[in-house]
Formats: C-alpha cells, structure tokens, sequence
C-alpha cells in the first residue's frame, strides 16, 4: 500500500521517522530498507558505507557526522524517532564528539578553569577527571595496554606527577597509573607530555573502553597457556585507531587471560578471553584458544557468561570490536543506571548477542562446549607478591605491594632503578594494584 494513502498526515510524519531511524541502520549494513517497501523515499540512505551527512539531519544538535562515528548518531536518530528521550549525557555527545574538544582544552588551562556541567564527562575522553569535591584538581588516568609501562615511562610519569601533580601516583583497578592533584592550568601541559612519552590516555574514562587487562605476567609465567601482551596491545591500538570506538553507551572492560598462575579477573569484565587447550580427537583441530564471556560488572557482583564460542587466538580483536559494535547499536541511551552490555544481554539472552555479533563479521563463530576444553591450570592465590621463577630459566620475577596503591615519585624512580639494573627495564602492574 502506498502510506500517504492509508495513514493521517500526523501518523505519517512519525511512522517515516520511525522508520528513517531504522533504515539508516540497515542501509549501512547493505540491507534492504523498510521505507522502500513502503513507498517512502529512501535514496538519502547510505548504502554499505559511510552516510551522506545531509541525510542524517540536525535535530538536538549541530550537523551529524559522517565518518566512522557516524553509527553513534544513527542510533540517537532512531531512539528519538521512537518517541524516547535521550539521557542529557547522550545529547551533550550529540551535540559535540568530546574528542573534537582539543581547543576547549586548551581555553580552559589558559583561563586556569576546570569544565562544569556535561564539559567533565566530555573531558574525560581525553583522561582529565574533575574530581570535586574530592578535590578541586584534576585527576589523570592513563592508558598502558597489559598493565605494562618501561622504566622509561615510568621515571617520566614520575616527573610529570612532580612537577604537575601531587608528588605520587595511584595503580588502578585495571592495572592502569593516576596521577591526582593536577591544577586547571596544567591540564594540558599534562597530556602533551604523555603523548611525548608514549602513553595515550584517550579514553580513559567515561563512555569508552577502559585500560586493556592481561595477565600481569604473560610471557614469563611458567605455566601459561599463551603469551596474551600481543593481544592487549593489538586490542589497545585497535581501539585508539577506531573513533566509533569511542563513546559508547556506558563504559566497557575488556581483558585477556592467559591461563597462567595469577588470573586477569577476566569474568568480571564485559569481554573477557579466557586462554583453553582443546585435546585431539575433538571437533576443532587441538591446540590453545580462547573462551569468550560476557557481561561482567564488578560492582553488581555479576560475573561474564560463557556463550558457548570458541576462538582463535587471531580472532580476538576482531571479535571483540563487533561485540562493541553490536552494544553501540543497542546499548541503552536513556537510562544510563541500565546502559551497561549487561542489560542487553539481559534483554536478549546470550545466543541472540552472538547471533547479533556474527553479522558484524566475515565469518561465522565456532560453537563449542565449554566441558570439551581441558580444564584451567591452577591459580596462585597470591602469586604476584613475592619471587617467583620465571619460564626463562634461572630468572624470577618479584611482585611488591604498594599499600593503597600508593608510590611516591621517589619510589617510582627506586622502581624504575631496580627494573634497569636487575630486568629487562619493564614494570608490570596488577588489578590488585601492586606492581
């Protein structure tokens, strides 16, 4: 039937934006489009590419991106063509991409201001945190892939938290560095001389994809099934390279654990891979994979699930980015309390989620029950404290507490000393945060 036919002007008006924000999503993926079984017009959609930004409009912003990103704002179009409202969070990122805000930046250090309003969750894309009331300073959160920093860096983060910050630096939970007590007119001067050392922090916080975790002691741990540092790093420039990697619905964890003896807690994170060994005379030729789970969130206390797939190694990355992929196109954006990739999984069930991410890829997932694979070696409770042998023979590697989390400049640069004189120059920290 022909729409202009059958409906009034008003049912009209909402069904073509109804189905405007649909078709935009499905033009991109090269499928067909509601609106011209309909009889509307949909030669403004893009098709397999990125869309016309003319297209797209202007409504509850300036004009729409057309570049990679493009996705977040399709998804916006659609959630307003249904009649929602977006969180105020989600407007002011429609309004501008907080990585475009470079030159706010740099005006607020030359005023010797910190951002107010929607500018504090937009500055943390670039892992400046206005922490007030806490303290009225900046905090700055970085991004090592692994957990992993040279002594190099670390003796210049060392300077940096000297001369800018607070005299000391805190590990994370996610075996990442913060540097705490940074003035406005800093800020800036903070982040150039992280980029000069190597460290981006693009991304640290807000709606992003956190510090890639590993196994802090992949490559040296004698009972590890797979060195995963590749895999971080690969993961941390795939994400740094991607801008529709950037604001998500809500936060994002991912971490690789290599089957070694300390764990990377990868269950409590959104994408964990957990390193298995398959025997022979199974389904898949044996060798070492990855299980995938997913939907974790530490603070609920509810752990990532096993959706019955089975990786290799060199499909990870891939993976995960369409796993992102399908959050950024149906994580919530009008309740940020349930935008989290949990509660989709929630809304769906595993199966459809991998269903979902299978169409975001160039082949299809390989199904495989999880009793199939040989059994985890065993964890080492308190493995990263102490010496411990390495797989290299005759070498040990030595974890160190760090109470709270805490290391002075001059414990840094103690650190930085040790890792020169009696290793390979690396420090490796943990999500325990000790090092």
């Amino acid at each position: 039937m022909n729409i202009s036919q059958e409906f009034q002007e008003e049912q009209k008006h909402y069904l073509e934006g109804f189905l405007k924000g649909s078709d935009l999503a499905r033009a991109l993926s090269g499928l067909p489009t509601f609106a011209g079984t309909l009889g509307l017009d949909d030669e403004t959609l893009p098709r397999n590419g990125s869309p016309d930004a003319d297209s797209l409009g202007s409504d509850h912003g300036g004009p729409a991106p057309a570049g990679p990103d493009a996705i977040h704002r399709l998804v916006q179009d659609r959630v307003l063509a249904e009649g929602k409202k977006l969180t105020a969070q989600e407007e002011a990122k429609r309004r501008r991409h907080p990585l475009d805000m470079w030159d706010d930046l740099e005006q607020h250090a030359a005023a010797g201001q910190f951002p107010k309003g929607n500018d504090v969750l937009s500055f943390k894309y670039h892992g400046l945190f206005y922490v007030a009331p806490a303290q009225d300073a900046y905090m700055c959160r970085l991004r090592l892939p692994g957990g992993i920093v040279t002594s190099h860096q670390f003796r210049g983060v060392a300077r940096i938290a000297e001369q800018w910050g607070g005299g000391y630096a805190d590990v994370t939970t996610r075996a990442n560095l913060q540097i705490r007590e940074i003035p406005a007119p800093k800020g800036t001067e903070i982040l150039t001389a992280l980029h000069e050392l190597g460290i981006m922090p693009r991304g640290a916080g807000a709606d992003n994809i956190r510090n890639v975790t590993a196994s802090p002691t992949a490559g040296i741990d004698p009972q590890e099934l797979i060195d995963t540092r590749p895999l971080a790093r690969a993961m941390h420039h795939y994400i740094l390279n991607h801008r529709e990697m950037y604001g998500l619905p809500r936060k994002f964890n991912i971490a690789f654990d290599g089957g070694g003896t300390i764990g990377a807690l990868e269950d409590t994170n959104d994408i964990g891979f957990s390193a298995v060994r398959v025997g022979e005379g199974k389904a898949v030729p044996p060798g070492i994979y990855f299980r995938m789970q997913l939907g974790g969130i530490t603070g609920h206390k509810d752990f990532a699930r096993d959706p019955g797939v089975l990786l290799r190694p060199d499909q990870c990355v891939t993976v995960a980015a369409a796993v992102v992929r399908v959050f950024i196109e149906n994580g919530d954006r009008t309740d940020r309390a349930k935008a989290r990739l949990k509660y989709v999984l929630d809304r769906w069930g595993l199966s459809r989620y991998v269903e979902e991410t299978e169409k975001h890829l160039p082949f299809k997932l390989t199904r495989f029950p999880l009793e199939e694979c040989e059994a985890r070696p065993p964890v080492v409770k308190h493995g990263h404290l102490g010496f411990h042998p390495q797989r290299q023979p005759g070498l040990f590697y030595v974890g160190v507490v760090l109470p709270v989390g805490r290391m002075t400049v001059a414990q840094m640069r103690g650190l930085a000393d040790i890792a020169d004189r009696h290793g390979t120059g690396t420090l490796r920290l943990t999500v325990w945060q000790n090092l």
